[in-house]
């Protein structure tokens, strides 16, 4: 795993970025401790910085130039198949002069173009200058395990794996309105947008072609619902399913440092641990735990699981002063605004895991493929004609004279009946994206001055979802909430540490089973990930395989009303807000009202 910057330079004059590409790299160096470098090759700039995982040594260092010095190579990620890959290659007669799957991949596509992409099992965000024709090829990932960032103007197009590298080359900096309200709604921004009116994100399975100063954007990748040779039966699905799964276990074991697994106890991390275990001896695993919140805290599960399957495994016990205390390194890292509170546990996770091993697999993607989350039960509950779904949709009406939050049980409860009585009658397409957003659109309406409101529309993000089509809204799931929020999270705050995280369940294969299985294989009246219950029963005991989904999360309410309080209050101070002109005075003070008499709030806009 490493960092990635380059600037594409097609305006008139010589090329004059060579400081502000030191400046991008040197953003960078958490992504890649290693080592850090750039080379000038004409009017390109190329940057790297490195976390060393296959083959160790100087010689595999990047930018990286072929032996003939035509074409060179900046690579963020891994390609798990390289093996092969070279072995073909070489069987062509091809030679190499390192072990690291970044030659493979550079060797790949000097001998078949764009289409080396189609060959590669892993994650990555790369690009790869010509120097003979002057030609740029820049590529991320099918599911966006990798980040990719790019600003382009009259004279230049700049890439890079994190937006304070693009920064760096002191580009204007405008907040982005559109941005901004879907920030409010979703809790995360989603590709193409960032924060910044000028800056994208790459989305997953896009590449970027600069040819003659010429630039298209298009995708390499496209996911669809249609199955290529999968088996109808569930018991042949099953097995397939377990085979190609411990493949990518196995695959992604492959490492010249230490190598562990997260496990919080939780199904989906469970089953990677239990696979990574059967592979690998004294395998290390990792979990969080809370001191002081015994609510949250799901460490006893995860030391069950690790008992049974053999692990050396280690609990960080952690308290809200911790969590406090890394608070500004979470958010500081993350050069936009992200509400996903989860990130501050992951943030400790990795920060203390990073003492033990380099590298460390996940179940992450489980959840978006199998309809693990409390919204796919409601979306496949809602689209059925019952009497149960009447009587709810008319309670609508008293709802919200009840009090709900995420901080119990029954409070929790509550919330989601509320939720799910709005839902009812909707079409799928809106139901999805009521159930999929935070913050309802007339509470984002209030908070934004009637100068910022832009008329929302969600179908760029919604496009795909069809009626009584339940694998369109896990594929939904998989391009908008997996790479924006989750796969964001996650890179973030690995990266932050110099940790590289991989995913298992994100290899191409295992997705293309998944998006062709039938509804019935993955939820049911009773529950949901069915076929992965199924599948790995075995492996696990049966608290686990039984034992219902529960959310990574932290507990904001209480910080918001003891530890964070003076700092929410200065942040939303009248002046400040003024200044911004952007949010109504009105709202906050609204908003602000509970947090100052020391009371709770429900409200999540307090920490954004």
């Amino acid at each position: 795993m490493c960092g990635i910057t380059g600037i594409h330079y097609f305006g008139k004059g010589n090329f004059i970025f060579e400081n502000e590409l030191k400046a991008s790299v040197n953003s960078l160096v958490r992504r890649g401790p290693d080592n850090q470098s750039y080379k000038i090759l004409g009017a390109i700039g190329l940057g790297h910085t490195r976390l060393s995982i296959i083959e160790p040594s100087e010689k595999s260092n990047q930018p990286m130039t072929d032996d003939s010095g035509r074409y060179t190579i900046v690579f963020n990620g891994e390609i798990f198949n390289y093996k092969s890959l070279r072995f073909e290659l070489e069987k062509n007669g091809e030679t190499f002069s390192t072990d690291s799957d970044t030659e493979v991949l550079l060797k790949l596509y000097i001998s078949k173009g764009n289409e080396c992409l189609q060959e590669l099992n892993g994650f990555f965000a790369f690009a790869i200058h010509d120097n003979f024709t002057g030609s740029t090829f820049i590529a991320r990932d099918r599911f966006g395990v990798k980040p990719l960032v790019y600003f382009i103007d009259s004279e230049k197009l700049i890439f890079a794996s994190e937006i304070k590298a693009i920064l760096a080359y002191g580009i204007p900096k405008k907040i982005y309105q559109h941005a901004l309200r879907i920030y409010l709604r979703l809790t995360y921004i989603p590709a193409p947008y960032t924060i910044y009116e000028n800056v994208k994100k790459l989305l997953p399975g896009q590449a970027i072609v600069i040819d003659k100063n010429e630039i298209k954007i298009e995708f390499w990748h496209k996911n669809n619902l249609d199955g290529d040779g999968v088996s109808k039966s569930y018991e042949s699905s099953k097995k397939q399913l377990h085979d190609c799964l411990e493949d990518s276990v196995v695959k992604r074991l492959v490492a010249d440092v230490p190598l562990g697994c997260f496990l919080s106890g939780g199904l989906d991390s469970s089953i990677i641990a239990a696979l990574a275990a059967k592979h690998k001896n004294n395998l290390h695993t990792f979990s969080v735990g809370y001191k002081d919140e015994p609510f949250f805290d799901e460490t006893k599960y995860a030391e069950i699981v690790a008992k049974k399957i053999g692990s050396n495994h280690h609990v960080f016990n952690i308290s809200n002063k911790d969590l406090f205390e890394n608070l500004s390194e979470s958010l500081d890292y993350m050069d936009e605004p992200f509400a996903d509170s989860s990130a501050l546990a992951v943030n400790i996770l990795c920060k203390k895991t990073k003492n033990f091993v380099k590298v460390s697999l996940s179940g992450d993607g489980a959840d978006e493929l199998f309809g693990g989350y409390n919204k796919h039960r409601a979306l496949f509950e809602s689209d059925k004609k019952n009497i149960l779904n009447s009587f709810v949709f008319k309670t609508k009406y008293f709802m919200p004279h009840l009090e709900g939050s995420r901080n119990n049980l029954l409070k929790n409860k509550l919330r989601q009946i509320e939720k799910y009585s709005k839902i009812l009658n909707l079409n799928a397409a809106d139901k999805y994206w009521e159930l999929a957003c935070w913050n309802e659109k007339k509470y984002v309406d209030a908070l934004l001055k009637k100068t910022t409101v832009i008329e929302e529309n969600h179908s760029e993000f919604t496009r795909k979802i069809q009626p009584n089509h339940f694998n369109s809204y896990l594929l939904t799931d998989v391009e908008l909430v997996l790479p924006n929020d989750m796969l964001f999270k996650v890179d973030s705050m690995s990266m932050c540490h110099g940790l590289e995280v991989r995913t298992p369940f994100l290899d191409y294969r295992v997705v293309a089973q998944a998006m062709a299985m039938e509804t019935n294989f993955k939820i049911d009246d009773k529950v949901g990930k069915k076929i992965l219950r199924d599948t790995f029963s075995d492996y696990l005991p049966k608290e686990i395989i039984t034992r219902a989904k529960k959310g990574f999360e932290v507990p904001l309410k209480e910080w918001i009303s003891r530890e964070l309080k003076s700092q929410i209050i200065e942040l939303f101070h009248p002046k400040l807000i003024e200044k911004q002109g952007i949010f109504n005075q009105k709202e906050i003070d609204v908003l602000m009202d509970p947090v100052r008499n020391g009371k709770q709030t429900n409200q999540q806009i307090l920490i954004y």
